[in-house]
């Protein structure tokens, strides 16, 4: 099955490659028929796992297609379309997407370090610069955390806001991974600033002074971190794609590490998928956060209990959970949840869904989604392959 699965994934990544970049899908669905940010960086680092010269290729051209559209003030496109008819450029749909210029950074980087080019980050020197500062910007208060607004990520009509983990993490990536091309000490001091103020104030037991104190006396801290805080209070729902960049950055201690993965793996084992959600528990109608998720659509409600981001199953965040599992040297963990994304992956002949019902594993969204073929990718080579993502 892993080898079958591993070739149909590769498939399915030549197929929406294109001379501009990754496309979202091979389905004719306009939206995602567009070179986008986190999942042209994602099928990206797929390419590089996969040592094919052909989708590398398409990997830079994403980056480059990015890099060309990228706003006058820093800002990456979260998608571009590029056809015979018209261009478009998006820098988000309600809200701005903040990850589409961390992701674009990891990817600079991530594709000059697998590649041996140093020359590739210098010919990008400005725009990542440019996009740094404008991350600064994003902290309002120059405390160290970015400020997120709702649908500003790639959980888009999700319940987190304000200072969400996940962006957070992305960030210490992004900057870890140009820094190692820079060598700056101000970027060093800055990495080491926000690690602090995470640990501050997404652990338990900090001494440090947090962000929101009262918010923070009053949480009930779990074996994971919360998914986001802002001045109304924290959002404690396991993140798992934000939980397992924990783990993948080394953020906290070894305890905290493992008992996320601990969690990580008991939420799969009881899934009928046997995947983890991507966020979890579910809001359900009843619950304080309902009416916020509920309006947070532009087109249609998606978000029904147990489906896409609330409570929903997405391969590409597995893919990550068994990247945090095998830096953890959870070998057998981390293939036996391959073998479930490929299970997910490989329903109706290998469609690719972007995620799946939790509770009755039916596919959501749109089939073959290019990154849930990343996951694939990503984990097999890992395995099998000894290759390594610089985290």
């Amino acid at each position: 099955m892993n080898n079958v699965s591993f070739h149909k994934a590769i498939a399915l990544l030549h197929k929406v490659s294109t001379k501009n970049g990754f496309l979202a899908s091979a389905e004719n669905t306009s939206n995602y028929q567009r070179v986008w940010a986190r999942d042209g960086v994602i099928c990206g680092l797929a390419a590089l796992a996969s040592a094919d010269e052909k989708l590398i290729a398409t990997f830079k051209n994403t980056l480059e297609t990015l890099a060309d559209n990228q706003h006058e003030i820093g800002t990456i496109p979260s998608n571009v379309l590029i056809s015979n008819d018209k261009n478009e450029v998006s820098y988000g749909g309600l809200a701005g997407r903040v990850d589409a210029v961390t992701w674009f950074i990891i990817g600079v980087c991530q594709y000059a370090i697998s590649q041996n080019e140093p020359e590739f980050v210098l010919k990008y020197k400005t725009h990542i610069e440019k996009a740094l500062v404008l991350l600064n910007a994003w902290e309002y208060n120059n405390k160290h955390l970015l400020y997120v607004p709702l649908s500003g990520n790639w959980a888009d009509e999700y319940i987190t806001d304000g200072y969400v983990l996940y962006d957070q993490l992305l960030r210490i990536w992004a900057l870890k991974s140009y820094n190692l091309f820079a060598k700056s000490e101000i970027l060093s001091k800055k990495i080491q600033d926000i690690t602090n103020q995470v640990e501050s104030n997404f652990l338990p037991n900090s001494l440090e002074e947090k962000y929101h104190e009262k918010a923070y006396l009053e949480l009930v801290f779990n074996k994971y971190l919360p998914c986001s805080f802002s001045p109304s209070g924290y959002k404690t729902q396991f993140d798992a794609f934000a939980n397992a960049l924990v783990v993948l950055l080394k953020i906290g201690t070894i305890e905290n590490q493992n008992q996320i993965l601990e969690f990580a793996s008991s939420l799969a084992s009881e899934s009928k998928l046997g995947l983890v959600p991507a966020f979890w528990p579910p809001v359900f109608q009843k619950d304080e956060h309902w009416n916020l998720l509920k309006n947070n659509c532009k087109y249609e409600f998606r978000n029904f209990p147990y489906e896409f981001h609330n409570g929903g199953s997405w391969p590409m965040v597995n893919g990550f959970v068994g990247l945090a599992m095998l830096s953890q040297n959870q070998t057998d963990n981390a293939a036996h949840l391959l073998e479930k994304i490929n299970q997910a992956n490989a329903i109706f002949d290998f469609s690719f869904y972007e995620n799946f019902n939790t509770d009755t594993q039916a596919p959501n969204g749109v089939a073959f989604c290019a990154w849930s073929a990343a996951a694939t990718i990503l984990i097999h080579q890992t395995l099998h392959n000894n290759f390594k993502i610089i985290f």
